[in-house]
């Protein structure tokens, strides 16, 4: 699994107006750096949630999406990075 880094690792946002589309990627990485299991929410462009996981504590997981899609958790311990896969 290789991927390159598009942009800096950030907090997520943790309402869908604070969510982000992390530089208009399609992929994301996520790293619950928190000790409690924590969910995120994928929304489309209108704010109409797509979809929800939770993130075990330490868990790193990667999202395709669209690029108009926006990621938001229920605390900012999720943080987030744009890649792109090599």
């Amino acid at each position: 699994m290789s991927f390159r880094l598009k942009g800096a690792e950030t907090a997520c946002g943790t309402s869908v107006g604070a969510a982000s589309t992390f530089g208009d990627s399609t992929d994301v990485r996520l790293f619950n750096s928190g000790s409690t299991n924590r969910l995120l929410t994928v929304a489309d462009a209108s704010d109409t949630t797509i979809g929800t996981m939770t993130l075990a504590d330490g868990e790193v997981t990667f999202i395709r999406k669209d690029k108009t899609d926006q990621i938001f958790a229920a605390h900012a311990e999720i943080l987030a990075t744009p890649v792109i896969w090599s």
